[in-house]
């Protein structure tokens, strides 16, 4: 793989039914709004400084869609995967996500060297959050 000076950035799309619910959801996880992308059917939740999750009304993600919005509450249309600084990180902000009116998406799972939770967010899609040790992903 060549090194690029370029920081790629990945957005994450998302329908929702309820733009102000998603919004307190996201922020008690600890994440913040960029107020500049975001209006009455938009919000830009910044996860890191390369992931940002675009929550869109359901008629503004359909302008952009090509397809019917899947119901994310009954089938799955992804498996969002954000990775943890440590066992405890992973429980931190699953912990979080289930006190801000998540719920859980399926049980843990520990395999020694790698940790992880997963939770669904109001709409009801799936995140996922692991932690793997550092050694092994270092082979």
């Amino acid at each position: 793989m060549t090194e690029h000076a370029y920081q790629q950035m990945v957005f994450i799309n998302l329908a929702t039914k309820d733009i102000d619910a998603a919004k307190k959801f996201y922020t008690e996880l600890g994440y913040t709004i960029n107020a500049q992308f975001s209006d009455e059917n938009t919000a830009s939740v910044v996860i890191s400084d390369s992931i940002v999750v675009m929550l869109l009304s359901e008629n503004k993600f359909q302008q952009f869609a090509s397809k019917p919005i899947a119901d994310a509450s009954v089938a799955n249309e992804a498996l969002i995967c954000l990775s943890a600084e440590s066992r405890e990180a992973v429980d931190e902000l699953c912990d979080r996500a289930l006190a801000a009116g998540g719920s859980p998406a399926k049980d843990p799972q520990d395999y020694g060297q790698m940790y992880g939770r997963s939770f669904q967010d109001p709409d009801g899609h799936h995140f996922e959050v692991m932690w793997m040790d550092p050694a092994m992903v270092q082979g």
